[in-house]
């Protein structure tokens, strides 16, 4: 049976716990992807003539599983790993972490037991890649995404640069256009390439591949990048380890620098000895040659520059900078300048703040395009700081983020207030400072308090005229809220602002509208339906969302008052949550109905991860569901009727506060006993008579039958009588719970065979027709509620801020000082 991929690499990151206290994040990584490592290739190449990975004897991860137990348990991993290091050249890259460092991961039995646990979870069968594809769909590549974020986090400002975020990797890879490579003998290079997450990413947009270059200065994070290829299928990849800047390891023959097709980089920001090891002055690769040479302390525009000389002569790159870089005087005041000039700049893009693990100050993308440079009239820019969602202590690209801005830059569209073509006339009038603010405007436009409002009233008419593209879809609707007032440019509202709501729910434009949205959605659905229930073991899940995202989007270009990115983000959404772990299901088992136990506490439940066994109720047996939710409205009945009694008998000498347990509640035990003790004190007192006898026979017979005489009106007897009441409660309450659980066990018995009846098409019905189009019709529909309530809120607003004129409240003003007075008046007599 297929583990969803959710729990799966949760319970991957779980594996940390048996490293957490010895070290932090930053390195029991490389213990936690060291394993994951040999796993994969041990999965996937062990017992494989002539394969890329040799996995010799004694190098492999069931020579690993062998050790658990064991006290020399952290010696042996050490020496697999050292053989299966030699025996593929990786020498210093999957050794680098000590299985056997008791510092870290304790000493003797501590140790012994840390790293058996730590083995055991890599040998779950679900964690299974001998099948691996290594196309972007496989289990391993989202695992490894999963982990690294996951470190990165955990890592700490210092140390988290090794990673840069996979949905700001998507956006360079994109906006680069590495998918018009046609060969695999294109080339990408990173000359920061940290873990090699930024090169992967690039590399996964080419359809037919390209050859990866990378050079990375920490020696363990170059270890990282090179396990991070072969894991995803690009074994050939040469990362190096070295300084860049100072000694870049790619070279042609005659000794210039190697250049390539593409490239991407997030260097270090504002590296304070960039030039460690160089002269810049005389640097041999001309890197600097009719630029100018970045200021000592600051690196940003060393690593830029650097880009563009290893970039072919129509290559083209991004690299991640921080802001300042746009903007910055004196020597990179000129460097800027001579960039504009020659047209390498094709773009530049503003980000949010907090993206990145290694610093949270914000940072731009800067685009470079060297074909037809010359000829670049302008810098496309783009203004995506307001764009992402928050994301524990980080902030985060969402999808419709990262698909905006793609789609933007790439189709250079202007949208107000986000992106715009600025020309080099233009920027060279503001002495080519690239501050993006001073060409883009995203702020939101103020609000403008209307005096003339304040002092006569009415609605000032341009703050309804500001909402014009409701009126657009809603022509009529304009009149039937608003009438002319008693002076030009003014109107006032025709109804009660708390009406306004209902009355453009039931407004026909309104109505037709939403019939209009909602059948964009039906034509999706109805295309795409028969396409999702012809999934099959085997298909991309990748490609699956692609192609119902992309179609979706298409549909909703040119809808007025709703975002497409919005509509596109419900169901990227709902992939990422649900529909995800559905499909990989599929393409792994087919459509199967398959049970499995979940032990929760002493009781043992049944559960379908496919399929919810709320969604088989729904269906078929909605006659048993009905029964069970009238047996629950009883037993509330009920409940309201207990707590009816507690409110009046508690409190402060109350009858039933004294007969409370420790946790605050009243047991059926103590109000027994009390009870007895009522009983005893009855017996002894002159009231113990045929009344008596006659109450304790109709208790025996049927407590609903006692009745009191209203001559009776001794305080034991109205406790009695309380009591009585209350008991009689709690038994029904417990007949309900009774009869709930019966009818619950015979449902659950039903639903339980009735997945194994379960036909293959009524498994689709379920999957596609009950849980996920449903879902995704809601998500739509909310928002048409976004746009009523939009436009509800802002005319009550403004109705609620001019419905008062100022002389109105003077007038009421004076006429409360006048009371006030009044009162302190009197006050004053009576003090005297």
């Amino acid at each position: 049976m297929a583990i969803k991929k959710s729990e799966l690499y949760s319970s991957l990151w779980k594996s940390c716990d048996e490293l957490r206290g010895g070290m932090d994040a930053s390195q029991y990584k490389d213990y936690v992807l060291v394993l994951l490592f040999v796993k994969y290739v041990s999965d996937k190449y062990a017992g494989v003539t002539d394969a890329l990975i040799e996995v010799p004897e004694g190098g492999g991860f069931q020579d690993i599983v062998a050790l658990k137990g064991q006290k020399d348990i952290g010696d042996g991993i050490n020496k697999i790993i050292t053989n299966l290091a030699e025996a593929n050249d990786l020498k210093g890259v999957i050794d680098v972490a000590d299985f056997n460092d008791a510092d870290k991961l304790g000493k003797g039995k501590e140790m012994q037991d840390r790293l058996s646990n730590l083995v055991a979870i890599f040998e779950t069968p679900a964690l299974n890649f001998s099948k691996n594809r290594a196309d972007g769909d496989d289990i391993l590549g989202d695992a490894y995404e999963y982990l690294m974020r996951n470190f990165a986090t955990q890592s700490g400002k210092s140390k988290g640069q090794f990673y840069t975020p996979a949905e700001v990797s998507r956006v360079i890879s994109q906006v680069i256009g590495v998918n018009s490579a046609r060969s695999q003998s294109q080339t990408i290079y990173d000359p920061t390439c940290g873990s090699g997450s930024l090169l992967l990413k690039s590399a996964d947009e080419a359809e037919r591949g390209l050859t990866i270059y990378g050079q990375e200065m920490d020696n363990a994070t170059r270890a990282l990048a090179r396990m991070n290829m072969i894991l995803h299928g690009h074994p050939t990849a040469e990362i190096w380890q070295d300084n860049t800047l100072s000694s870049p390891y790619f070279k042609d023959a005659d000794g210039s620098l190697k250049t390539f097709d593409f490239a991407v980089a997030n260097p270090p920001f504002s590296s304070k000895a960039w030039s460690n090891g160089l002269n810049p002055a005389k640097d041999e690769f001309q890197r600097f040659d009719g630029f100018g040479i970045p200021p000592a302390k600051n690196g940003d525009y060393a690593f830029l520059l650097h880009m563009v000389r290893s970039l072919k002569s129509n290559g083209k790159g991004a690299i991640i900078l921080p802001h300042g870089v746009l903007f910055r005087g004196n020597a990179e005041a000129e460097i800027r300048k001579n960039l504009i000039c020659k047209g390498i700049i094709k773009g530049i893009i503003g980000l949010p703040p907090n993206l990145f693990y290694g610093t949270g100050i914000p940072a731009c993308i800067i685009v470079l395009d060297k074909e037809n440079a010359e000829n670049r009239q302008g810098i496309f820019m783009i203004d995506a700081s307001k764009g992402f969602v928050k994301d524990g202590n980080k902030n985060r690209l969402r999808e419709q983020d990262i698909h905006k801005i793609v789609d933007v830059l790439n189709k250079q569209l202007e949208v107000a207030k986000y992106s715009r073509m600025v020309t080099v006339e233009e920027i060279a009038g503001n002495d080519y400072n690239l501050n993006i603010p001073r060409y883009i405007d995203s702020q939101e436009e103020e609000d403008i308090q209307d005096i003339e409002a304040h002092l006569f009233g009415g609605i000032p008419k341009r703050d309804i005229e500001a909402l014009k593209d409701y009126w657009q879809v809603y022509p009529t609707l304009q009149q039937e809220l608003f009438e002319a007032a008693d002076r030009p440019g003014y109107l006032m509202l025709k109804i009660p602002g708390s009406e306004v709501k209902a009355c453009i729910f039931a407004h026909p434009e309104f109505i037709s509208y939403g019939k209009d949205i909602q059948a964009v959605f039906e034509t999706w659905q109805e295309k795409h339906t028969p396409l999702l229930k012809a999934i099959k073991p085997g298909d991309k899940p990748k490609a699956i969302i692609h192609a119902l995202s992309e179609d979706l989007l298409q549909g909703f270009i040119g809808k007025s008052l709703i975002d497409k990115y919005d509509v596109y983000q419900h169901l990227m959404t709902y992939w990422v949550e649900s529909m995800k772990d559905d499909v990989y299901i599929l393409v792994e088992d087919g459509w199967k109905a398959e049970l499995k136990a979940v032990k929760k506490g002493k009781v043992t439940d049944f559960i379908c991860e496919l399929i919810p066994k709320e969604l088989v109720i729904n269906r078929y047996f909605p006659d048993e569901k009905a029964k069970i939710e009238q047996l629950e409205l009883a037993k509330e009945t009920i409940t309201r009727q207990k707590e009816e009694i507690e409110e009046e008998y508690s409190g402060e000498e109350g009858i039933l506060d004294c007969l409370k347990n420790d946790k605050g509640k009243i047991t059926k035990g103590n109000l027994q006993d009390r009870v007895m003790i009522l009983k005893n004190e009855i017996k002894e007192s002159v009231l113990y008579s045929k009344e008596l006898k006659k109450y304790a026979h109709a208790i025996k017979k049927d407590f609903a039958a006692v009745h009191w005489s209203k001559g009776i009106n001794d305080e034991a007897f109205q406790e009695l009588d309380v009591i009585y009441d209350y008991l009689i409660l709690i038994d029904k309450e417990s007949d309900c719970d009774n009869a709930i659980k019966e009818a619950q066990t015979a449902l659950d018995k039903k639903v339980i065979k009735k997945y194994g009846d379960m036909t293959e098409d009524e498994i689709k019905t379920l999957v596609v027709d009950d849980k996920w189009m449903p879902t995704l019709r809601q998500a739509i529909a909310s928002e048409m509620d976004r746009i009523s309530q939009r436009l509800t809120l802002r005319i009550q607003e403004l109705a609620e801020r001019y419905d008062t004129p100022l002389p109105q409240l003077t007038s009421k003003v004076e006429e409360l000082t006048s009371k006030v007075e009044a009162h302190l008046q009197r006050m004053e007599m009576v003090w005297n």
